[in-house]
């Protein structure tokens, strides 16, 4: 069941001066975010990403189209009644967004506040939210005092102190470094899975979208030109624009450049062997190759993991006869995709 609905959602800007055009941020998009999903929305920068989740929440209006949370129709309502639905709508921070002034239980507990929660419920639920993000021991530390990653789990901590049923997260691990990215993600893996909390990622690090997220929509020009299941997507993007993206993390089939450079470096010819869940093993090729007396090395390309599916594009340098390397990959091509790149062997 869907917990948040964009049906074509456009959001414009009046031109900065007569001469200027129309500014459109978001053009005509339309998706669903199911209940328990961790939802990617990916893009580069000026691709409409953080526009949209700021629709999703209300902190801007559409400029046409619907856009439904938790069955209700948020373009219709009033800033009073925006209030109450914001309520259930929890949000991160590429900068953390803390108060320099309160310690970190007072961060925590300024929702609660605002809520209207007595001391002693506000006091409980700060106490239980320090220990899900480990910082029980820096209630009274100030923001000052801490690291990035722990700013960012007072974030995500603050961010949940309410009960919300949807967590945006726009750019939350943009200033980490990558062992810290880790841990933060971590630490919304278990928000998803352990409070059942729907999150919505907005970010422009593919690697990030990989590690966490179950579905994907991919932005560019302010539209969504790919979604669906991320395994799909990653395995075998359709558009351009994604393609470009997976690459950043994914060595598919090399260019003509790299073969080019490839060839230079390695004696045989260059074959590339894809596989996808479900497919023969990387192991089989292998094991069919040096079975047919075929010398062969890894050169290009790796094998990835989602959520336990594996994929990938492993380039090869085979050395043997013609004869041979033809009869063998004839044999390989009935289980697992072959590539073989074009150019003269060395």
């Amino acid at each position: 069941m869907a917990i948040v609905t964009l049906s074509d959602v456009t959001k414009t800007y009046p031109p900065a001066d007569k001469n200027a055009t129309v500014v459109t941020a978001v053009d005509d998009v339309t998706l669903d975010i199911e209940k328990g999903d961790v939802f990617g929305i990916i893009g580069y920068s000026g691709a409409g990403k953080s526009t949209l989740v700021r629709l999703i929440n209300a902190l801007e209006p559409a400029s046409s189209g619907s856009i439904t949370v938790d069955g209700i129709d948020i373009t219709r309502l009033s800033e009073r009644e925006l209030r109450r639905v914001r309520s259930g709508i929890g949000m991160i921070f590429q900068q953390f967004n803390l108060f320099s002034s309160k310690n970190v239980k007072a961060n925590i507990a300024y929702p609660l506040k605002l809520a209207g929660w007595k001391k002693s419920d506000i006091d409980a639920r700060v106490t239980e939210l320090l220990a899900f993000v480990g910082l029980s021991d820096k209630a009274k530390a100030y923001p000052e005092q801490l690291s990035g990653g722990q700013k960012q789990r007072v974030g995500i901590a603050r961010a949940l102190a309410t009960g919300p049923d949807i967590l945006l997260a726009d750019e939350a691990t943009s200033a980490l470094d990558p062992q810290t990215t880790h841990e933060v993600l971590e630490l919304l893996k278990r928000v998803n899975e352990e409070q059942g909390v729907t999150i919505v990622v907005i970010t422009h690090e593919m690697d990030v979208i990989q590690t966490i997220a179950t579905k994907v929509a991919v932005m560019e020009g302010g539209r969504v030109i790919e979604q669906g299941d991320v395994f799909d997507v990653f395995s075998n993007p359709q558009n351009p624009a994604s393609q470009r993206f997976v690459g950043t993390v994914i060595k598919g089939v090399p260019s003509p450049a790299e073969a080019a450079s490839l060839r230079e470096r390695h004696d045989g010819r260059l074959v590339t062997f894809s596989f996808r869940d479900g497919d023969s093993s990387q192991a089989q090729v292998f094991l069919d190759l040096a079975n047919a007396g075929l010398g062969f090395e890894l050169v290009y390309g790796g094998i990835n993991d989602i959520r336990g599916r594996a994929f990938g594009h492993l380039t090869l340098a085979i050395r043997g006869t013609d004869a041979a390397i033809d009869a063998a990959l004839s044999t390989i091509g009935a289980h697992a995709q072959v590539t073989e790149l074009e150019g003269e062997a060395r």
